[in-house]
């Protein structure tokens, strides 16, 4: 499973860094005309890109101490990336309110995941 980690990791930063490039470079009219939207982008993207070099975290801990709970964290975060930040991203391209009441689930999902690998971490 580390390596599917670590795979998963790396592609989650090129996404991260195209995510953060598209925010400055394509949508920059766009927050223009609405600013309170870019600060929630910019959370979408760090979040991504913290959570997305974690999964390397979770590759090295995989290879030390493999098991159930290593790889339902890495799932975790990987879950985490999609409901945390893609709610956000597309919060920010629609300004459809509704969309953070889900952005939550991908923080509880983070959480549960940090939470899992230390416990792995742990026992190991």
């Amino acid at each position: 499973m580390e390596k599917s980690f670590a795979i998963l990791g790396a592609v989650f930063m090129m996404l991260g860094v195209a995510a953060g490039a598209f925010g400055a470079h394509t949508l920059e009219g766009y927050f223009e005309k609405v600013p309170h939207l870019e600060s929630t982008f910019q959370t979408a993207v760090r979040y991504h890109l913290i959570h997305g070099l974690g999964l390397f975290a979770v590759a090295w801990v995989a290879s030390k101490w493999p098991g159930n709970l290593v790889n339902a964290s890495g799932y975790l975060i990987v879950t985490g990336i999609v409901i945390f930040s893609g709610s956000l991203y597309l919060l920010s391209a629609t300004d459809t309110k509704w969309l953070g009441a889900i952005t939550p689930l991908g923080g509880v999902a983070f959480i549960a995941g940090w939470i899992l690998l230390a416990i792995a971490i742990w026992r190991g």
